[in-house]
């Protein structure tokens, strides 16, 4: 499996510790200034060899050598994965007869549908590589911006965050467009604002845990002492149980930056000299035109729905999986059930719930079109995006997924 990373811009990897990876952060025995790894029990890479992949450059350790290279956009980003994974094989022939699965997370619901119709596309014409595609794994996915934001309105309101009233109103004022809203439309305008209100401290990753404020802060202080200079500082205020008593998930995020940009550990995995100087961060959030020695990225977001894209693979031979943490409000479930729904494929299973530990792990349904299956799910207690905040039921998914199980 190859598995990208969303953002765009976010590092492969901030999935490896804090998703599906070997490791994970091992908070009880780690300071900021010192963190420690541990190995994760419900790593998916139990059930399957992974290329955690930095993309598009500019993106985690990744780096261009000129400007103009980071610029990229959605077409391009998925070109480059593309000719990566051809390179790889090439150089890796005895993983040729492999099952290939294309997996990702959030904004990476737009680009992998992409890569794999062009690994079809690549496989028919003859391109002199045969690659064995088998099939995507897709979490919480970025798919169509306009369902996709459409449904976080209705799906607050079905969390209790709206009364009937106010969702009734803003939904009949708005016509059920909150993306692209008339500005002349003044009701409409209106309750998107009592809207906004209703929701501005509810944290949208995961609408149970607290909302927030302190990581940019935090952020900010350190890097202004200077990641590269922690030998030499002193962060014990960032202790461990100062972090929890914040009770913010946001928090864990920054053992990563500091593990990253040792010394040792950059020495470690190599990388070039050259860079040694450029801080790694978690997500690139930079998105404005490169400078010299500044690893910044330029993406634009040129396909704003990749629903053709699921729509020609169903007329491939292809395994496709689609997960959603059900207290995602970033990219609700409700909206990818409504894209999955207009393939207007089978329903060789219906929505029944599925089970780890013989507790209810969440919701399944499957879906086909002769040699395409399609099976969504949802993850009981899951965010954005799910495994990490339930890593034992998705990796009980996946295991069963790709041998062919039910669910």
């Amino acid at each position: 499996m190859i598995w990208l990373t969303g953002g765009p811009g976010c590092s492969a990897l901030s999935g490896l510790l804090y998703e599906i990876g070997p490791f994970m952060i091992d908070y009880a025995n780690s300071t900021l200034e010192k963190p420690m790894l541990q190995i994760n029990p419900h790593s998916w890479t139990k059930v399957a060899n992974i290329i955690f992949l930095d993309q598009p450059a500019g993106s985690g350790f990744s780096y261009a050598k000129t400007p103009e290279a980071y610029i990229t956009n959605d077409t391009l980003s998925t070109m480059q994965v593309y000719h990566f994974l051809r390179k790889w094989l090439l150089e890796h022939p005895k993983f040729l007869n492999n099952p290939l699965y294309l997996g990702s997370d959030s904004y990476g619901g737009i680009v992998v549908p992409m890569i794999v119709q062009e690994i079809y596309n690549g496989n028919e014409v003859g391109e002199g590589l045969h690659i064995n595609i088998k099939g995507y794994v897709l979490g919480n996915p970025s798919t169509d911006a306009s369902l996709d934001y459409n449904s976080k309105i209705p799906f607050a309101h079905r969390m209790g965050f709206l009364s009937d009233a106010i969702y009734k109103s803003t939904k009949e004022n708005c016509h059920g467009e909150y993306l692209n809203v008339d500005p002349n439309n003044s009701l409409c305008v209106h309750y998107l604002q009592v809207v906004d209100k209703c929701l501005e401290r509810i944290r949208k990753a995961h609408i149970l845990e607290p909302y927030c404020d302190t990581l940019n802060t935090l952020k900010s202080d350190l890097f202004s002492r200077g990641l590269r200079s922690l030998d030499k500082t002193s962060m014990d205020i960032w202790s461990l149980p100062q972090l929890q008593i914040q009770g913010c998930r946001e928090d864990n995020y920054l053992y990563s930056y500091t593990w990253a940009n040792r010394k040792d550990v950059r020495e470690a995995l190599d990388i070039h000299e050259e860079y040694k100087e450029i801080e790694w961060v978690r997500c690139n959030e930079t998105l404005r035109s490169p400078n010299d020695h500044k690893k910044v990225l330029s993406y634009t977001h040129t396909v704003p729905s990749t629903v053709a894209y699921h729509r020609h693979l169903a007329d491939r031979n292809c395994q496709a999986l689609v997960y959603s943490g059900d207290h995602d409000m970033v990219v609700p479930y409700l909206g990818t059930l409504k894209w999955i729904e207009s393939l207007n494929l089978l329903v060789v299973d219906d929505w029944r719930p599925w089970f780890v530990d013989e507790q209810v792990a969440g919701y399944t349904i499957k879906y086909s079109n002769h040699n395409y299956n399609l099976t969504f799910t949802t993850v009981k207690g899951g965010g954005h995006t799910a495994p990490e905040y339930k890593p034992k039921e998705c990796l009980s998914m996946l295991k069963r997924w790709l041998a062919n199980e039910d669910l």
